[in-house]
């Protein structure tokens, strides 16, 4: 049963991840074309539908199955890389948390980021993942 937990949060964990690298790509359009009425309003939906139907169930069962695998094998629970990933997997959360904030700003018309900011904004997770990545496969310093 562990297995197949462990590939499911997986599978979530990647789909989460692909809204994420995508939400703020979508932004950088939405900025730039915000003078289009027809183009903003597709935006808006392209973001609520990432937002609400890929992203929030993502997020929410990527965490539920990650916290029952860490029940099933409470090994990990003395390890010194699960709190700095559980930590780097909060700020994923708070990046989610703000991306659903922002979409919320640009429904409402108010661009509270420049089309720059979203192009930068947008590396944000990927750097989390390479750091997430690094500490669940190499496990550094473990013993």
């Amino acid at each position: 049963m562990y297995l197949w937990i462990k590939a499911f949060h997986i599978v979530f964990m990647v789909t989460w991840m692909a809204g994420l690298f995508y939400i703020f790509r979508l932004y950088v359009y939405h900025v730039k074309f915000r003078e289009k009425e027809d183009l903003r309003k597709v935006y808006e939906l392209m973001e609520s539908r990432l937002i609400h139907i890929i992203m929030n169930p993502s997020m929410f069962l990527s965490i539920v199955l990650g916290f029952l695998l860490l029940f099933i094998n409470q090994t990990f629970l003395f390890t010194v890389w699960l709190p700095l990933k559980i930590v780097l997997v909060a700020a994923l959360v708070a990046y989610h948390l703000y991306a659903s904030w922002v979409a919320r700003k640009f429904a409402r018309g108010e661009f509270v980021l420049s089309e720059k900011s979203c192009r930068m904004i947008n590396e944000i997770p990927g750097l989390l993942l390479i750091a997430i990545v690094i500490l669940v496969v190499v496990k550094p310093f473990s013993s």
